[in-house]
């Protein structure tokens, strides 16, 4: 069997109305004055005044940072940084919301512990100081960021995210809520369900998958899969919205056990040059790669499952679903519907040639092979 090495250091506690431990958990941590990061829409629905009444009702002082918004560059996490050292000393942070909020806490607690700017953490193990003890709440099925040690910032001026990570920057306690997604609009439910999917079947397959990372990849598809539809049709259901985010969480477990590939680096420069929302981008680009990839031992075991799968078939009917997923939660099938001119494809493809992500995908991709994708898309 392959080798790995496995470090599970993350307390995750599942479950509707677990936000209510909050309090207690952060006081276990030796929290005194908490700092929360999230965003306005946390705000406006209520999730944020709930996380700080039991923070409060636990004598613990709070602080909330509201500044972060999609897809945060290095201004927001100064500003963060910037707020948090005016409230005095802080020793708990809490990241409340989507992955935007989540990596922006972990950048946040980079620069507050160990000084410098975000650029000096691009990589792995840059830290040199302890970090601040920190509890991830996603409120949305998608990113899996509470399950990884890395946080996707990218540079203000030109976009480029950065993927600065270390163990030290793991959450310690992770809180999944059902209950928070229940608020979340069904475009935005889409779009971040898409990119749990998608998490699931590239870390799958990545070039450094192993036994692990593959038993968290393959259970997060099956949970996703099975409740992707239903938590769209029917917003209520508990169980489908659970099965969402528990599904979320084991893809990005998978993740940080593995790695993703192509159909990343594709989506990474559409979500820079043209703003296109990250889980619609990777959505996008997720059949033509999985059918570029093509090769039947490395997806079969995401279809066994199926009682109409079989060996010759796997990768069609892995695309099937896929396409089928897609088009239930009306996510868009083309480049051009985003205005994009056909010309700008080869810069595209030079750009995603360049991503770390795809260096990962079990089939080598050239910057050639990266344009025939998105003209497949286009």
């Amino acid at each position: 069997m392959q080798s790995f090495d496995f470090q599970p250091t993350t307390r995750v506690i599942f479950g509707a109305g677990s936000l209510d431990r909050l309090g207690g958990l952060g006081k276990e941590l030796g929290g005194g004055r908490v700092l929360i990061v999230t965003d306005p829409g946390i705000v406006k629905v209520g999730i944020v005044e709930r996380a700080v009444q039991s923070l409060r009702q636990a004598s613990l002082e709070v602080c909330v940072f509201e500044g972060t918004e999609e897809n945060p560059t290095t201004r927001h996490v100064e500003a963060g940084v910037h707020f948090a050292k005016a409230q005095g000393e802080i020793d708990l942070i809490v990241g409340l919301g989507g992955g935007s909020a989540m990596d922006c806490a972990k950048g946040v607690n980079f620069i507050l512990t160990n000084g410098g700017k975000m650029e000096d953490y691009w990589g792995m193990g840059k830290a040199v100081r302890p970090m601040l003890p920190s509890i991830g709440i996603p409120t949305t099925a998608g990113t899996g960021s509470e399950a990884q040690s890395y946080a996707l910032i990218a540079r203000e001026t030109s976009h480029q995210k950065m993927a600065c990570g270390d163990m030290k920057a793991r959450f310690w306690v992770v809180i999944l809520d059902p209950a928070l997604t229940e608020s979340v609009p069904k475009s935005v439910a889409a779009a971040a369900g898409m990119d749990a999917v998608s998490h699931a079947l590239e870390s799958y397959v990545s070039t450094r998958r192993n036994p692990v990372s593959q038993m968290f990849a393959l259970r997060a598809w099956e949970l996703l899969e099975g409740s992707f539809e239903t938590s769209l049709s029917e917003p209520a259901s508990v169980e489908a919205r659970g099965k969402m985010l528990l599904g979320a969480h084991l893809a990005g477990a998978a993740i940080e056990n593995s790695m993703l590939g192509a159909a990343h680096a594709c989506a990474n420069p559409l979500t820079a040059r043209y703003g296109i929302t990250h889980g619609i981008a990777v959505g996008l680009m997720l059949p033509v790669v999985i059918r570029f990839n093509g090769q039947r031992e490395l997806y079969e075991g995401l279809t066994a499952h199926r009682a109409r799968a079989d060996r010759q078939g796997c990768v069609a009917l892995l695309v099937d679903r896929v396409v089928r997923l897609k088009a239930t939660a009306g996510l868009p099938e083309c480049l051009r519907d985003f205005r994009i001119e056909r010309g700008d494809l080869p810069l595209l493809a030079k750009e995603a040639a360049g991503q770390w992500t795809g260096t990962f995908n079990p089939r080598r991709v050239t910057e050639s092979d990266f344009l025939q994708l998105y003209e497949a898309v286009y």
